[in-house]
């Protein structure tokens, strides 16, 4: 049976931690900078956990 492979694309978006969470880059800081306050600038640019109903997906795809 041959290996599976890696989905590139969420390997791309997505960081594995050492005790296995995922963690993802949030949505929404790529444009229309100057119309978003600094508050939510700031709060965009944090680090969070893919979210229980996608969990599931991203680790078949990432062939956890």
């Amino acid at each position: 049976m041959p290996k599976n492979k890696t989905h590139s694309g969420i390997a791309k978006r997505v960081k594995v931690t050492a005790r296995g969470k995922l963690l993802r880059q949030q949505a929404g800081l790529r444009h229309r900078l100057e119309v978003k306050s600094s508050k939510e600038t700031r709060d965009l640019s944090h680090v969070v956990p893919v979210s229980k109903a996608d969990a599931r997906r991203v680790r078949k795809l990432l062939g956890l």
